[in-house]
């Protein structure tokens, strides 16, 4: 991988996405590149459930952007589901090399806590982090401090640490193409 793209869907504070294309180049020793953002309408989340199909916001960005060797990871207001799961923090697909994070429920006022800038943005790193493992090849870890745990809870990401562990990061040099 040398490049991450990083798509807002919608509108997503900029300085947060400088932050965040900072950190995942240093993580990954990739270019990490902001690109605009795509637009996506409150008609296409699902009625009933009021949340956005992870399926797709995949086709509308796979559609939208060119598969390649590179990332693409979307960053997301908007609360995501899954077929298999009534939310997810986020999603991945490794054949079309893309990457989702939604903001929704990582932040602190929907659990009736005050507005938490910091916790919010490690948040939304470790999920990225999480995610862009997902989509280079990585499976969920057993060791609750790795990026790669799988979080059921909010609680779970913030145990978490923002990069993998050493089994994680062996594995995902192993499936970088030489």
């Amino acid at each position: 991988m040398r490049e991450i793209s990083i798509v807002p869907i919608n509108a997503i504070d900029a300085g947060v996405l400088t932050r965040l294309s900072l950190c995942l180049e240093e993580r990954f020793l990739a270019t990490a590149v902001v690109r605009a953002k795509l637009t996506v309408p409150r008609t296409a989340l699902n009625s009933a459930r009021g949340q956005l199909f992870f399926g797709s916001l995949v086709s509308r960005l796979a559609a939208t952007y060119e598969a390649r060797e590179d990332v693409i990871l979307a960053i997301t207001d908007y609360d995501l589901y899954k077929t298999s799961h009534q939310f997810v923090f986020g999603s991945a697909s490794e054949a079309q090399r893309c990457a989702v994070v939604s903001l929704h429920r990582l932040r602190s006022e929907y659990y009736g806590d005050q507005p938490d800038e910091n916790a919010l943005f490690q948040r939304l790193l470790k999920e990225c982090v999480h995610e862009i493992g997902h989509a280079l090849g990585l499976r969920h870890c057993y060791n609750a401090r790795c990026a790669m745990y799988y979080s059921n809870s909010v609680f779970d990401t913030d145990n978490k640490h923002s990069h993998f562990c050493d089994s994680c990061e062996r594995r995902s040099r192993a499936n970088k193409p030489a």
